[in-house]
């Protein structure tokens, strides 16, 4: 991820100039060595910073240690119950997060697009075309 995209993180979270307190102090240290306050902007950071080349849990443990990249990572432990649930669940049983995984990329290979007049391939994929 870009250093944009999580910087608020690391320097003003809440509006109190202070880093986001869910983030591991030395995490948070290691990530402001490479994304300063201002500047910056496009220096590049995995996700999952202990085995980022491999597919795995890792990214779930990851979170529930307070090394969660961005603020979505951390609103997975933070904000629902459900969620939580999940988060723990994938961290501790990679087998589980692998069954998981494979039946929600059948599931979203079974969903039909809308095709002809009724749907669209947009060229920008945050806004609609534009016909006139």
């Amino acid at each position: 991820s870009r250093c944009t995209s999580f910087r608020q993180r690391l320097y003003n979270q809440s509006g109190n100039g202070l880093a986001d307190g869910t983030l591991d102090v030395s995490f948070a240290a290691q990530l402001r060595q490479g994304c300063p306050r201002s500047g910056g902007d496009n220096h590049l950071f995995p996700l999952d910073a202990v085995t980022s080349t491999k597919f795995d849990n890792f990214y779930f443990k990851n979170i529930l240690a307070g090394r969660g990249l961005l603020s979505s990572d951390e609103v997975l432990l933070t904000k629902s119950a459900e969620t939580a649930a999940l988060v723990k669940a994938y961290a501790n049983d990679v087998h589980l997060f692998f069954q998981h995984f494979a039946q929600s990329m059948v599931n979203m290979g079974n969903i039909s697009p809308l095709t002809g007049s009724k749907g669209e391939i947009r060229k920008n994929c945050r806004r609609l075309n534009n016909f006139h």
